[in-house]
């Protein structure tokens, strides 16, 4: 017994090759390397070659006969350029990516048959990719070369400032590692407070020295102090006989890192205040009094002012840690870092699990746009998790994680193009259709920059290639 699809389809294809004049012109086709699909005037598809099976995973017996509204509908072209150009009765061109995430060229054409009536579309698409992933290193190369010319940015870690407020903050922090005060960090979780207190370690004078970190919140309240001041022998069930150095003493001539310290108990914030005055240490169930010389750093993501006016933190504690205050801000309010920690992170987990993804400019874009209450952790696992989930080369918007897609989906959508061009057009008017679009929305080139992810050199650059936005402040 015959399928009926199949007698459908072969029926279809029968009559429209019947009707060519030409029909040696299809089996030429058919060894096109280019994708070609050929729709009547209803946008049924009546013929496609090999190279379209291939570049967009389908049979001939599923797809012809089928209307271009269902195949998009179905998820097999996204969007249908057939039916674009049925819609607008003349040549469209398309960038848009395939169910593999290779980015494609794709252009409908129609075909007039008499009085001007569509009786045709033939439409073509070319894979690009690699022409686009060379263009992006070389947009990488120039980008880079500006930002050295500008010499904005600094790296230090995984800090990465190329944004005026966090490239000040790192300056800052350099200036206080020649001097001996205590420093305060503060802000929200995160935000890299622990690599700014290793910065502030490995570039002062104490560099040769250790550097102890301390979770005050991660240490149960029993055991902080001996954790802290250490104890004598015996000074309480369980101890070591020998009795043990406290993390102050670990740290004598080098740094201690106080993170989290508004989790300090009342009691424990006398002592620490008396660690400050004194330069002095007393190990739990001693009486002898032990020398410390230890620079005292601490961080917080607490509001310490309100919880000062609560009673739950000590005044005097907290003017003497607040001697020269560091602030990292939010990454939402520096979204100028983005973009290069992005990259580094994805050159860092590349390396890490030998691979070679690359992102694609949408996912990007929705990358600016995210929150972050993360912060820089959370920028940091999710480039992370790309690397190792992501089948394919290219990471789309469609492997972000569903939070982040669906917070940012409206700036989701393909680039449409006038009518056909050689490949090399197409992505110059796809770049000058995108930064006019910027220039309406946008007041300064910074701004355009910030929001594409790009330098301002070379959104100037490209403005004066493009000869456009000819109003927008360029400082």
């Amino acid at each position: 017994m015959k399928d009926d699809s199949i007698v459908t389809t072969n029926s279809v294809m029968d009559r429209f090759i019947s009707n060519t004049p030409n029909e040696e012109l299809l089996t030429v086709l058919d060894y096109v390397q280019d994708a070609i699909i050929i729709d009547d005037e209803n946008g049924t598809t009546l013929w496609l070659n090999k190279a379209a099976e291939e570049l967009y995973s389908i049979k001939k017996e599923d797809i012809i006969g089928q209307n271009v509204s269902d195949l998009e509908s179905l998820g097999v072209f996204s969007p249908s350029v057939a039916k674009l150009a049925l819609e607008k009765k003349k040549s469209v061109s398309i960038l848009h990516s395939n169910k593999e995430g290779k980015k494609l060229l794709t252009t409908g054409t129609p075909i007039m048959g008499k009085n001007r009536t569509i009786k045709n579309v033939i439409s073509t698409s070319r894979d690009i990719t690699e022409l686009i992933q060379l263009k992006n290193r070389i947009e990488d190369v120039q980008t880079a070369l500006d930002e050295l010319k500008s010499q904005k940015k600094v790296f230090y870690g995984d800090i990465i400032a190329n944004s005026p407020t966090m490239y000040n903050v790192i300056q800052l922090a350099k200036r206080l590692a020649q001097i001996d005060s205590t420093v305060l960090i503060t802000g929200e979780s995160g935000v890299g407070k622990g690599v700014i207190a290793k910065l502030l370690h490995e570039t002062g004078k104490r560099k040769n020295y250790a550097l102890v970190k301390v979770n005050c919140g991660a240490i149960p309240d029993n055991l902080l102090e001996s954790e802290l001041f250490g104890y004598e022998s015996g000074a309480f069930t369980g101890s070591k006989k020998e009795g043990k150095k406290g993390l102050f003493e670990m740290a004598h001539n080098g740094t201690i890192f106080l993170d989290e310290i508004s989790e300090l108990p009342l009691h424990l914030q006398v002592k620490i205040l008396q660690v400050i005055q004194d330069k002095e240490i007393q190990r739990v169930g001693g009486v002898d009094t032990i020398t410390v010389n230890v620079r005292i750093i601490a961080a917080t993501n607490k509001d310490l002012p309100s919880m000062v006016n609560e009673g739950k933190f000590r005044e005097d504690l907290y003017y003497r840690l607040y001697v020269v205050p560091i602030n990292i801000p939010p990454l939402r309010e520096r979204q100028e870092d983005i973009i290069p920690m992005v990259r580094h992170f994805l050159q860092k987990y590349n390396n890490k699990f030998n691979d070679k993804k690359r992102i694609d400019p949408n996912a990007i874009a929705m990358l600016i746009k995210y929150h972050w209450p993360g912060n820089v952790r959370e920028l940091e696992n999710i480039i992370e998790r790309l690397i190792i989930t992501t089948k394919n080369t290219i990471i789309l918007p469609d492997n972000l994680p569903t939070y982040i897609f669906e917070n940012t989906r409206n700036m989701r959508g393909e680039i449409t193009l006038s009518p056909i061009m050689n490949l090399k057009k197409a992505l110059e008017e796809t770049e000058k259709q995108i930064l006019k679009n910027a220039t309406e929305k946008y007041k300064t080139t910074r701004q355009i920059a910030k929001a594409l992810g790009v330098s301002q050199p070379t959104i100037v650059r490209k403005m004066q290639r493009y000869d456009i936005g000819n109003r927008i402040d360029t400082k």
